[in-house]
């Protein structure tokens, strides 16, 4: 496996990507509104697929953080279902993966 100071590294650096799009998200929804009628519609619509962005970011930060948290204890890139090494690739694609591949395509365990 990668060392894990680049994964916090690499982590740290997505979390701080992350905040800056939720901040572009925020602003953009604080923009005030069209006076037209039909434009407040489509606007309404842009909100909820920001929001949901939002969320989506919001949601990768918890799992991020929560990461980092596994790095410090020494837990990070052990699958926490059979206890072997979480490959580089794996970790590199979903670095906040919390088990193999093979557990998770239901392989093991």
């Amino acid at each position: 496996m990668k060392d894990r100071s680049t994964f916090k590294q690499q982590i740290e650096t997505r979390i701080a990507d992350l905040r800056e799009r939720l901040a572009t998200v925020e602003s953009a929804l604080d923009e005030p509104t069209s006076a037209d009628l039909n434009d407040q519609s489509i606007e309404l619509e842009d909100d909820e697929v920001l929001e949901a962005v939002a969320r989506a970011g919001l949601q990768e930060i918890i799992e991020l953080e929560k990461a980092l948290g596994r790095i410090e204890t020494g837990s990070y890139g052990i699958c926490q279902k059979c206890g072997d090494e979480i490959s580089t690739e794996r970790l590199q694609a979903v670095p906040f993966a919390l088990v193999c591949r093979d557990c998770a395509m239901g392989l093991e365990g």
